[in-house]
C-alpha cells in the first residue's frame, strides 16, 4: 500500500484480497483520473458519470453488506480505497469518502429496514449520490444552535432554513440532513432525516469557488417549506445530533485515509523528482537538505497510516473509536499539509506551477484540516477522551 519502498512498508498483515482491491484502485486511477486531473481542477467539474464507473466496482458503497448491493468490506479496505484514490486526486477521495461515510453511512448504521432496502442499494451502485447536512453559515462546530428547524404537521414535518458546504448539494439525489426539531443549544433538540432531492422545496444555492479540491462539488442547500414524512425519520425525534457524532467518528477516518493518500502522492512525486532533478551534476537527493525532507516525510506517513489503521481496525471491531479517529485525523491531516509544503519545496520554481503535481497536493491538502472537524476540534475531543480516562 505504502509508497514508501517495500523493505520500509509496515506489516499490518494485509491479506492477498486487500492488496488485490488496492492494486484494483490503483489501476483504476491510474486509467481513468490521472489524465482528467488538472481538467477538472481547473473547471471546477464534479464528473458524475466517473462515480458510476465506480459504483460498478464497489467504490461507491465500500461498507455497505452485499445484501444492499455494497461491496461488503471494511474500515481497513475502505482506508486504502480511499488513499488510493487521493494519491492520485484528492477532490475524488473527498467525494467517496462524503458519499460513503457520511450519506450512506449514517443510513447504514442508523436507517430502518425499509429505508436501507430503499436507499442503499442505488447509493453503493453509484446510480444516486449522497450528500450530508449538519453545518450551516453560522454555526460550524457549534452545531447545536443551528437554525435549520423543522415544525411538525401531522404525519409531515416541514423544513426551512439553509445548510452549507455541502459536498454533492447540487449534484446528489439524496441527502441526510440534521435539523433542529427542540430548542437552541439541547443536544437532544435535533433529529435526522433523509431527503430525496427530486422533491419540491428543496435546491442548490452558491455553489463555493475553493483554493483546493475543486473536482469535488460544494455548494449551499436551502430548504424552503420542504415538506417529509415522518417515515423518512433516521431514528427517533431528538437523536440527530447524538447520531451526528457516531457518524463523524467513522468520517474522521476517512478524512485520515484521505490525508494519508495526498501525502503519499505528494512524497512519490518528491522522491521521482529528487532522482531526476540534476544539479552541480547530480541528483539532488543525493544533498542532505533534500535526503533529510524525504526522511522527514517518510517517517510523518508512517506514522499516520499507522494510526489510521488502528482506528480502522478498532471500528471494524465495533470498539469505540473516538479518541484514535480524532487522533489519526488530526495526524494525517497536519502531516498531509507539511508533506506537501516540502514537496513543494524540493520542486523549487517547479513546484509552483501547474505543469507538475505537487501544487495541487498543497491546496487539496489543507481541507483535511478544516472537514469534518478542524485540527483544533479534534483535539479538544482528543484531551476531553483523555480526561475522561479514555486512554
Amino acid at each position: 500500500m505504502s509508497t514508501i519502498t517495500d523493505t520500509t512498508t509496515p506489516n499490518f498483515g494485509y491479506s492477498e484480497n486487500q492488496m488485490l482491491i488496492a492494486a484494483t484502485v490503483r489501476q483504476f486511477a491510474e486509467k481513468n483520473i490521472r489524465p482528467h486531473v488538472m481538467e477538472w481542477d481547473e473547471t471546477q467539474e464534479f464528473p458524475r458519470q466517473l462515480f458510476v464507473q465506480m459504483g460498478e466496482l464497489g467504490f461507491m458503497g465500500v461498507l455497505v453488506p452485499e445484501e444492499y448491493g455494497g461491496a461488503g468490506l471494511g474500515y481497513i479496505e475502505y482506508v486504502m480505497v480511499i488513499s488510493e484514490i487521493a494519491q492520485v486526486c484528492g477532490s475524488i477521495g473527498l467525494s467517496v469518502a462524503a458519499h460513503n461515510s457520511l450519506c450512506t453511512g449514517h443510513i447504514l448504521q442508523f436507517g430502518t429496514e425499509e429505508q436501507k432496502q430503499k436507499w442503499l442499494p442505488k447509493l453503493a451502485s453509484g446510480q444516486y449520490i449522497g450528500a450530508w447536512g449538519l453545518t450551516e453559515p453560522n454555526t460550524g462546530s457549534d452545531a447545536g444552535n443551528m437554525k435549520t428547524v423543522a415544525v411538525k404537521d401531522g404525519d409531515y414535518w416541514v423544513i426551512n432554513g439553509t445548510k452549507c458546504w455541502i459536498t454533492h448539494g447540487k449534484s446528489a439525489e439524496v441527502m441526510v440532513v440534521i435539523v433542529r426539531t427542540g430548542q437552541p443549544g439541547d443536544s437532544r433538540g435535533m433529529t435526522a432525516f433523509i431527503i430525496d432531492k427530486s422533491k419540491p422545496g428543496v435546491y442548490a444555492g452558491k455553489k463555493e469557488n475553493k483554493l483546493g479540491m475543486r473536482a469535488s462539488e460544494t455548494t449551499e442547500v436551502i430548504f424552503d417549506n420542504y415538506r417529509i414524512h415522518e417515515s423518512d425519520m433516521l431514528g427517533q425525534e431528538g437523536e440527530g445530533f447524538i447520531q451526528a457524532m457516531k457518524v463523524l467518528d467513522g468520517g474522521r477516518i476517512s478524512i485520515a485515509a484521505l490525508g494519508l493518500g495526498i501525502a503519499k502522492g505528494a512524497y512519490s512525486a518528491s522522491v521521482t523528482y529528487a532522482q531526476q532533478r540534476h544539479q552541480f551534476g547530480k541528483p539532488i537527493s543525493s544533498f542532505q537538505a533534500i535526503s533529510f525532507k524525504l526522511a522527514d516525510m517518510a517517517t510523518k506517513i508512517e506514522a499516520a497510516e499507522l494510526l489510521t489503521m488502528q482506528a480502522a481496525d478498532l471500528k471494524n471491531r465495533k470498539q469505540k473509536v473516538t479518541k484514535q479517529a480524532a487522533m489519526a485525523k488530526y495526524y494525517a491531516s497536519e502531516i498531509s499539509v507539511e508533506v506537501a509544503t516540502d514537496a513543494v519545496q524540493i520542486f523549487g520554481g517547479y513546484g509552483y506551477t501547474k505543469d507538475f503535481p505537487v501544487e495541487k497536493f498543497y491546496r487539496d491538502s489543507k481541507l483535511c484540516t478544516i472537514g469534518e472537524g478542524t485540527s483544533e476540534i479534534q483535539k479538544l475531543v482528543i484531551s476531553r477522551e483523555i480526561l475522561r480516562g479514555n486512554v
